[in-house]
């Protein structure tokens, strides 16, 4: 199971911090994933880490803003997000992939590469 935290009411140009907690047979050393999905459209590809943490992507929207990372002892991946803009408002779900393949960003920007997902956390940016 993948538990996401950390979201909130925050201004433009501010930074949250979510959280991605695995449990029982969900392990963050597969690949993760972070998607968000703003109302009243798709869901969409945020940023994704590898399983062995070597290699990292992100949606050309957050480039530079966003950083994903994890802590397996901690068992928990985490997403930085500064400088939020109000188009960064969205439910962000988390997401792993239990597979190793060799890590490339067309594979984790599709959702079907992903086998659990998180039930999601509001990030909501005001102007």
């Amino acid at each position: 199971q993948l538990q996401a935290s950390g979201g909130g009411l925050v201004q433009a140009g501010g930074s949250l911090r979510l959280s991605c907690a695995a449990s029982g047979r969900t392990s963050i050393t597969y690949g993760m994933g972070w998607f968000r999905q703003a109302p009243g459209k798709e869901r969409e590809f945020v940023a994704a880490i590898s399983w062995s943490g070597g290699s990292t992507f992100y949606a050309d929207s957050v480039k530079g803003r966003f950083t994903i990372s994890r802590d397996d002892a901690k068992n928990t991946v985490y997403l930085q997000m500064n400088s939020l803009k109000p188009e960064d408002t969205a439910v962000y779900y988390c997401a792993a992939d239990r597979s190793k393949p060799i890590p490339y960003m067309e594979y984790f920007m599709r959702q079907r590469s992903y086998d659990y997902w998180g039930q999601g956390t509001q990030v909501t940016v005001s102007s």
